[in-house]
């Protein structure tokens, strides 16, 4: 079967080294390979980057780079998806590192009859420093990010989602391309359709890739209140998009909201109620998630780290939900213009 391993990147000169090695290194044989970067107009070297790599005589079918005008990553995706013309299509981030093994693993798993596949994400940092080590901690900790099965799943299986996924090319002819009008959440709403076109995504624990964990704890921040916003806009155009855990932030954010009007009208005990469960919680899967490290002050912080991820995320998907209703409108005026 032949591979077309597309990536799409903004402004990632300092990442993406990293990868084009992990490309050089992949096992599968590179004459059934052909690589299709898209840059989303990126502002420093990223493409030049590219254009570098397609000069090297590294065997594969062709090395193709397209712009991305539209900078949205789900229309990147749809430019890769219409340029590639292999029988696999593999999508992957430009902040990731990949096993040599990666692309003979997802071949392997089509070859066994699958028509969509994904694998393990653990999340890994740039830096092995104390700080960045925390920040990492928060990030893969089940409490501090998700349960969803690419991070924690062990067995083969079918999920709805998956990270990095694979396709064969005659899933997006059935299903359609990526929604364009989604922002964070265009995998979601993709695989939704995957799955109503009568796909299943195969969650296979060999696959591995790996993702980098955002440098600072102020970008943590920022990732989570956009994924929460996202899932909130996306509630209007497809609620089924989305399983429970994604709204486990928004309840908590509401259950905080409604024990503090409950403390200023008289009835602190819910407030306090919330504040112990939450506080032990937050305390114990701190402690679990430190547990195996070798210790460090900064630890210490990591019940405050997995707060304002929390809240972030729950603001962010309430003030989607508030927002959501003009952003339709607007999206229905944007569609109509269009015609």
């Amino acid at each position: 079967m032949t591979v077309s391993f597309c990536v799409i990147a903004y402004n990632e000169e300092k990442a993406i080294s990293s990868l084009f090695q992990d490309i050089r290194n992949q096992e599968y044989p590179h004459e059934k390979m052909e690589i299709i970067f898209v840059n989303s107009m990126s502002t420093d070297n990223t493409k030049k980057m590219m254009e570098r790599f397609a000069e090297e005589n590294n065997h594969f079918i062709r090395v193709l780079i397209a712009d991305n005008p539209k900078k949205v990553q789900a229309a990147g995706w749809n430019i890769a998806i219409n340029t590639a013309r292999e029988d696999i299509i593999i999508r992957i981030d430009a902040h990731t590192q990949i096993p040599s093994d990666f692309v003979k693993k997802v071949v392997e798993c089509m070859e066994e009859g699958e028509s969509v596949v994904g694998g393990q994400r653990p999340n890994i940092a740039e830096e092995d420093t104390p700080w960045k080590h925390t920040l990492l901690l928060a990030e893969k900790s089940m409490f501090g990010s998700s349960i969803a099965p690419y991070r924690t799943g062990h067995h083969k299986t079918y999920v709805k989602s998956v990270f990095h996924g694979a396709y064969r090319r005659e899933v997006f002819e059935k299903a359609g391309l990526f929604n364009e009008n989604l922002g964070r959440t265009e995998d979601n709403e993709m695989h939704y359709r995957i799955r109503k076109a009568g796909y299943r995504i195969c969650y296979n624990p060999k696959i591995i890739s790996y993702q980098q964990t955002r440098s600072s704890w102020k970008e943590m921040i920022k990732q989570k209140y956009g994924n929460g916003l996202w899932i909130g806009l996306t509630t209007g155009i497809c609620p089924r998009c989305f399983s429970l855990f994604h709204f486990v932030p928004l309840l908590f954010l509401v259950g905080i909201i409604l024990c503090v009007i409950l403390l200023i009208v008289g009835f602190p005990i819910w407030f306090k109620t919330l504040g112990i469960i939450y506080g032990s919680m937050n305390v114990l899967m701190s402690i679990a998630t430190a547990l195996r490290e070798k210790w460090h002050w900064c630890y210490l912080l990591l019940p405050i780290i997995f707060l304002s991820l929390h809240l972030s995320y729950g603001i962010g998907t309430l003030i989607g939900i508030f927002k959501m209703p003009y952003w339709r409108k607007k999206l229905k005026v944007h569609i109509n213009n269009n015609r």
